[in-house]
């Protein structure tokens, strides 16, 4: 049987991996989008709050590369799916007097209007859009394979050849916290496992609140004089399968056999946790769980994100061994891995981050730009060397 060739294949369909699919589909229509789960917007996607808010601190390059995703990723949503993201603003509330001296200290480095209001400060950019819907918005002009596990990879001729099935003349790699398609040694993440819930109440929110949690604004329950607010999110660093996926994690897989870490009683102390951070935030009447969604953030070790071709460490060092020794190359003398990218290392900002970073990702690829250093690979295997030798 012949097998089927694609221009672009990307591996992981999360907000990083539908917004690459948005931006290469404006140059190639031969396009195809894998996840091993069962739709779009699962995992650490389907688990995020899906808030974009402001990051607030004194000037820093992580800083400022989150106000600039921030605009722009504002904007494509409201250019491409209106519907599906709610302005209504953000009020960010100290969480103690520390808390406020570091607010105060940041006033003169705002990148964003913002004003006083409920104990807090409002900022009108704080937004929240629909995680699933934003990805399917962005994914719609692509074909789709789910419930595909993505077992080998190899180079055969000038295509990479995927589970001796599917031929692809480039491979973008988008598996968030999941990284074990991905060889290179230097190349590390740190998950951190979040939960999210949504609720039915009696309270309606107009706005979205942040404080040692973040808190939506209330959406209407039709014919009910209910309201469905979301609360995220958790942190919890475990050791859990990274292959467990926002499928097959219901409510009644959690988990009694120790197959996974994230136990029954771990959701349970979380979802009381978020209840009780939200009330302290504003008081929820009769709140009632219905959803309760988990999936494990990718950050890399410096928390910046990482994005596009891969540096190849053996030939690298093979071509340059006094790296060794501790010396210096510039970038572009580092070898890379034909036709083989990633956008990884989000963190809890994928929603803000990954269309700014597809963008970059995809005008790399088609008009040889160059990535900024502080989110290409080089930066990651130029730190493993030291540290190696």
């Amino acid at each position: 049987m012949d097998k089927k060739s694609y221009k672009y294949v990307i591996v992981g369909a999360g907000i990083a991996g539908c917004s690459t699919a948005y931006f290469l589909s404006k140059y190639s229509d031969s396009i195809l989008l894998i996840d091993r789960n069962c739709s779009l917007a699962q995992g650490a996607s389907g688990a995020a709050g899906a808030f974009l808010s402001p990051l607030l601190g004194k000037p820093n390059s992580f800083k400022d590369l989150v106000t600039e995703a921030l605009k722009f990723s504002t904007e494509l949503y409201k250019e491409i799916c209106p519907e599906e993201i709610t302005n209504c603003g953000v009020v960010r509330i100290p969480k103690n007097n520390e808390d406020e001296e570091k607010f105060q200290s940041y006033k003169p480095y705002m990148d964003f209007d913002f004003k006083e209001e409920e104990s807090g400060y409002f900022f009108e950019i704080g937004s929240q859009v629909n995680s699933y819907n934003i990805c399917e918005t962005l994914a719609k002009d692509v074909e789709k394979k789910f419930k595909y596990e993505v077992e080998t990879y190899k180079k055969e001729d000038s295509f990479w050849l995927i589970n001796d099935e599917i031929k692809a003349e480039n491979l973008i790699i988008c598996t968030g916290a999941d990284i074990s398609l991905i060889k290179e040694k230097y190349f590390n993440i740190r998950a951190v496992w979040g939960q999210k819930i949504d609720i039915h109440s009696t309270t309606c929110l107009t706005k979205n609140y942040h404080k040692a949690c973040s808190l939506s604004h209330s959406t209407k329950i039709e014919e009910e004089d209910l309201y469905l607010t979301s609360i995220g999110a958790t942190h919890n660093r475990i050791d859990c399968n990274l292959r467990v996926c926002n499928c097959c994690l219901s409510k009644e897989q959690l988990n009694e056999n120790g197959f996974n870490s994230y136990t029954s009683e771990l959701v349970r102390k979380d979802t009381q946790e978020l209840l009780t951070k939200a009330n302290d935030i504003k008081v929820i009447h009769e709140p009632k769980v219905v959803d309760i969604k988990i999936g494990p953030r990718a950050s890399s070790i410096d928390y910046f994100p990482m994005v596009g071709k891969l540096i190849d460490s053996e030939k690298t060092l093979e071509k340059f061994p006094h790296l060794k020794n501790g010396s210096h190359i510039k970038n572009e003398m580092l070898s890379t891995i034909d036709n083989l990218y990633v956008l990884n290392g989000v963190g809890g900002r994928g929603y803000v981050l990954s269309p700014y970073l597809a963008k970059n990702l995809v005008d790399e690829i088609q008009k040889n730009n160059f990535l900024n250093v502080e989110i290409s690979t080089h930066r990651l295997f130029k730190k493993w060397v030291k540290k190696l030798f």
